[in-house]
């Protein structure tokens, strides 16, 4: 999609003024917003249209809009339910900068890099959407439709597969098996209404 066509939208808590979070909005998206009084923004990484906890059930419902002086960014008030951030913090903004050169990455452009932690939650949304779509001819829905045991057998052939290639072959091999590995766990969160969210604040509990 044209960068053009989409314009930062700031989105803050309207009671806390706490900033939750910055995504972007394009025309239909922005329209979406005002009619149904919820946001919907512009994913750049997924390429279309999408409201914020349309799989996570975190919604925004909007109180106020503003837009700025030069009537290219947009500043949503919000009530926020449940968490903001895909990494299950209330705010996206939740670590301190100390170090310019350390913290920020200036050479990323606007586009998400493949190393964006972001794509285990567009990963985790595209196999809801396989699911909940019942799409034949999807690998996805097939294993959800042969259910629970087919599921966790295959997560078992995966993990033997990553220890293999740990074993005895190359780190593109490993690297490859371990993808495969955790497609099929996240297949298992999606069949057990495990969201990524829950996997990282359980992570962040042990981290000492």
């Amino acid at each position: 999609m044209d960068k053009k066509t989409i314009i930062p939208a700031i989105i803050q808590d309207f009671k806390t003024r706490e900033v939750l979070m910055l995504a972007y909005m394009d025309r239909e998206s922005l329209k979406k917003s005002l009619k149904e009084g919820y946001t919907w923004f512009w994913s750049r990484s997924k390429n279309r249209l999408w409201k914020k906890g349309e799989t996570s059930g975190n919604t925004q419902k909007i109180k106020e809009m503003r837009y700025d002086c030069d009537n290219d960014a947009i500043l949503v008030l919000v009530e926020q339910k449940g968490e903001a951030c895909h990494t299950g913090n209330m705010s996206c903004f939740y670590r301190k900068l100390e170090n310019a050169e350390a913290d920020i990455d200036f050479k990323k452009d606007m586009d998400p890099p493949a190393g964006d932690p972001g794509i285990i939650a567009e990963l985790y949304d595209v196999i809801e959407d396989r699911i909940s779509g019942e799409k034949d001819g999807s690998y996805t829905y097939s294993l959800h439709k042969k259910g629970l045991d087919e599921i966790l057998k295959k997560i078992g052939e995966e993990a033997i597969e990553v220890i293999l290639a740990a074993k005895h072959q190359e780190k593109k091999d490993m690297v490859y098996e371990m993808g495969d590995l955790l497609y099929h766990l996240l297949v298992l969160m999606a069949e057990e209404g495990v969201e990524p969210a829950d996997i990282f604040k359980e992570l962040r509990s042990r981290r000492k």
